[in-house]
């Protein structure tokens, strides 16, 4: 064998142990393989599950929230509906204003400090706790995408804030209500809040008509909050409301009410004009009244609509529904014989009284109506009979709503029947133990006034989906009808025959020309007919009826035989010294309709009468009807009228030496009233014309007074007002004996005030002649004619 020649052999031992290990490895790798491959498949499926239970699952909650990320949804307030005045004139409209908002995610950390710098500009008013840092700062914490800042804002405030440059702040367009004659007829509009949800009036009556559905605005962010684009649902307008106000009348009729409480002081005043034959309400006036543009400062009472919620007892202006009971049941005519008992009657044990000096007895109805009679209207009432007097009470409106379209309406007080105690007939016939609203009475007189057909009162004309721009939309101006509309509208029926009617229209025509009103309505070229009314007020602390507070009203129509309009004024609380109708309220209804009729161009039934005519026939305005005082109560009524304390010695009138003390008459019993406990207000008062009926019995006169020194100082004067100085004193005049006007100059001459009660010649003083009081002091001067 070659030396160089190498060789191998295996073993066979060696063999086998190569082989074994080859076949071992083989296995091994094979399940290193299928773990990997078995933790790819687990890891592959969890992957796949996890994908299919984001994007499956819960795709709905991530599509959510990125929407929330990359959008943002508004909801766009629909434009709400217009309320026009019947001429298309617009009284309430929507106007776009920007609202600042805030995103609070956006902000960070920063939300006090932006929330600081944001007060500063918006919280303008003290009492918006709104726009406080507080509450700003209250609304970032509860909300992370959407925080209201400031709403429906002036355009220098958005300046400002635009100027800060804040982060996560934005302006956005929202509808503001927008009154633009402002006060004007406020109390039937009414007003709406932030989110344009009715609140008062109108508004709040049809929120649902006026609201409109809203739309909504989707809008595309970027990462940077930048927009991108947006989408949106249009809204749906609201309807608008035609009313069946006209906007001249209701401004004239604002103007002279503004005019008479300054004039009257009164702590509030309504008229109502309306158009006899269909009920609509052409004007409603209220006052004291707000801006509905800025209702948040208004009080509670001030948003009350007085013409439908607030009641009071009517006093005479509700004996037109005695007599026209009685005319309708044949149980007068305008010429039977009444008596009224010397102007004194009893009524369940209780005495009532006409007014003072008024002690008539047997006159035809007419004139007691002119007169305005307690006892004659008692009376009357008696003939009726109370089934058939509830009967028409309830026919004329009384006692039930009206149906007008405004909240809050009231059904006013009327005791059923069964309820009625023995002294109601000595009550309700002239106007006590009942209590109505002005829409009520005012419609009552339409009543009358239109031939005897009750027709509901309206201040809704129609509603529509048409603007003012719109051809199809027409003005429905008020032109005067001589008839009812054909078909009556819901709701109407006859009460009265129209002879019944045109004989109550006769009778109050005779109120103005010779009545208690003769002396405070005169229109040029026009009749009128009217009643007035003097209601005393209930004394919330005695439950008894006010000496001191009165509501003074009156009701009319022109012109007489084809009246174009009737009105109700309603004066509460007047100043004392012109409490009664025929002072506070009559005379607003002289200038008023006047004015109206011209501006209808209502034809004139009467004479035209010059400057020089006019001028010649006025005369000062007197008291009508008025609730019975007791002598015995003079000097209460002094006393209360100058805020006297119980122990003053002026409570107690002091008589001089050798001075005639008046002849003091008899204490007026207990008067009918709604309880025992509550004297019953009286009304009625003498006319000029009338003055001869009856010469009361002339009293004593007293001895004239201590002359008052040279020297002695006048009270001071003060927007009208006497001021009392207590610190010096003067002589109470004699007064007894003198015309109203003398009086006044008299008392005035030595810094005295006078509250005057009754017309004609002064009959009775508190304090008595000679007594020594503050300069300022009131006295109370009784007249009769």
């Amino acid at each position: 064998m070659n030396r160089f020649s190498f060789h191998s052999e295996t073993s066979p031992a060696s063999q086998n142990t190569q082989t074994a290990q080859t076949g071992v490895a083989t296995p091994m790798r094979r399940l290193r393989v299928i773990y990997v491959v078995a933790l790819f498949a687990v890891w592959a499926g969890l992957i796949g599950f996890r994908l299919v239970w984001l994007q499956v699952f819960r795709h709905h909650e991530f599509v959510e929230r990125a929407a929330k990320q990359q959008q943002r949804t508004f909801e766009v307030a629909p434009r709400r509906g217009m309320l026009y005045d019947r001429n298309l004139h617009e009284l309430a409209m929507t106007v776009l204003a920007d609202s600042i908002y805030a995103v609070p995610s956006e902000i960070g950390d920063a939300r006090p400090a932006t929330a600081a710098a944001l007060a500063k500009i918006v919280h303008v008013d003290a009492t918006d706790s709104f726009t406080a840092a507080q509450q700003i700062l209250a609304r970032f914490n509860a909300s992370r995408n959407f925080a209201w800042v400031a709403r429906k804002q002036d355009p220098e405030i958005i300046n400002k804030v635009k100027a800060l440059n804040l982060k996560g702040v934005y302006v956005q367009k929202e509808f503001k209500r927008f009154y633009p004659d402002n006060q004007m007829a406020s109390e039937v509009l009414g007003y709406v809040g932030l989110d344009d949800n009715g609140l008062g009036g109108l508004e709040q009556n049809f929120d649902e008509d006026l609201h409109g559905t809203p739309g909504r605005m989707l809008t595309a962010l970027d990462a940077r909050r930048h927009v991108l684009g947006s989408e949106e649902s249009e809204p749906l307008p609201g309807e608008n409301l035609v009313l069946t106000l006209d906007a001249n009348i209701q401004f004239m009729a604002e103007q002279a009410l503004d005019r008479n409480m300054e004039r009257t002081h009164a702590e509030n005043g309504t008229i109502v004009v309306q158009d006899p034959h269909t009920g609509q309400i052409l004007a409603l006036a209220i006052r004291p009244t707000f801006n509905p543009n800025d209702f948040r400062h208004a009080t509670t009472d001030l948003l009350r609509d007085l013409a439908v919620s607030n009641v009071y007892e009517p006093g005479s202006t509700f004996k037109p529904v005695t007599y026209a009971a009685a005319l309708e049941e044949k149980a007068i005519t305008p010429d039977t014989i009444v008596d009224c008992g010397g102007g004194q009657m009893n009524v369940a044990g209780h005495t009532v009284h006409d007014a003072p000096g008024d002690h008539f007895g047997l006159v035809p109805a007419w004139k007691a109506l002119a007169v305005s009679s307690n006892v004659c209207a008692i009376r009357v009432g008696q003939r009726v009979g109370q089934d058939r007097l509830y009967k028409y009470i309830r026919a004329f409106g009384f006692g039930e709503r009206t149906g007008i379209e405004l909240p809050a309406e009231t059904r006013g007080l009327l005791e059923p029947l069964k309820r009625w105690g023995p002294a109601s007939m000595g009550a309700i016939p002239m106007g006590q133990e009942i209590a109505v609203t002005p829409v009520q009475i005012v419609t009552m007189v339409s009543t009358i006034a239109n031939g005897g057909t009750y027709v509901p009162p309206h201040i809704l004309l129609k509603s529509t989906d048409l603007m003012k721009d719109d051809p199809k939309l027409k003005p429905a101006a008020f032109h005067p009808e001589s008839s009812l509309p054909d078909p009556l509208p819901e709701g109407a029926h006859r009460v009265v025959s129209e002879m019944t009617a045109a004989q109550m229209r006769k009778m109050m025509e005779d109120v103005v020309l010779i009545g208690t009103a003769h002396e405070a309505v005169h229109l040029n070229g026009y009749s009128a007919a009217g009643k007035t009314g003097t209601a005393q007020k209930i004394d919330p602390h005695t439950h008894t009826y006010s000496k001191t507070k009165f509501v003074a009203s009156f009701v009319g129509f022109a012109p007489v035989n084809n009246p174009a309009i009737t009105m109700a004024i309603v004066m509460d609380s007047p100043d004392h010294s012109m409490h009664f109708g025929a002072q506070a309220s009559a005379p607003v209804f002289q200038g008023l309709a006047q004015q109206i009729l011209e501006y209808l161009g209502v034809p004139h039934d009467q004479e035209m009468k010059s400057q020089a005519e006019l001028a010649k026939n006025q005369v000062p305005v007197v008291e009508d009807d008025h609730p019975e005082q007791g002598d015995a109560d003079l000097n209460s009524l002094f006393a209360t009228v100058n805020d006297l304390p119980a122990d003053d010695p002026l409570r107690a009138p002091q008589q001089t030496p050798g001075q005639v003390a008046p002849v003091a008459k008899e204490a007026a019993p207990t008067q009918v009233a709604a309880s025992a406990a509550e004297p019953v207000q009286h009304s009625a008062s003498p006319t000029t014309a009338f003055a001869e009926t009856v010469s009361p019995k002339p009293l004593e006169t007293p001895a004239p007074a201590p002359p008052m020194p040279a020297s002695a100082p006048l009270a001071p004067i003060v927007n009208g007002s006497v001021i009392v100085n207590a610190g010096r004193r003067v002589a109470v005049p004699s007064l007894v004996g003198e015309p109203v006007r003398n009086v006044v100059e008299q008392a005035g001459s030595i810094g005295l005030g006078v509250q005057v009660l009754g017309t004609g010649i002064a009959r009775e003083q508190a304090p008595a002649a000679g007594t020594m009081v503050p300069t300022g002091t009131e006295i109370v001067v009784r007249f009769t004619r």
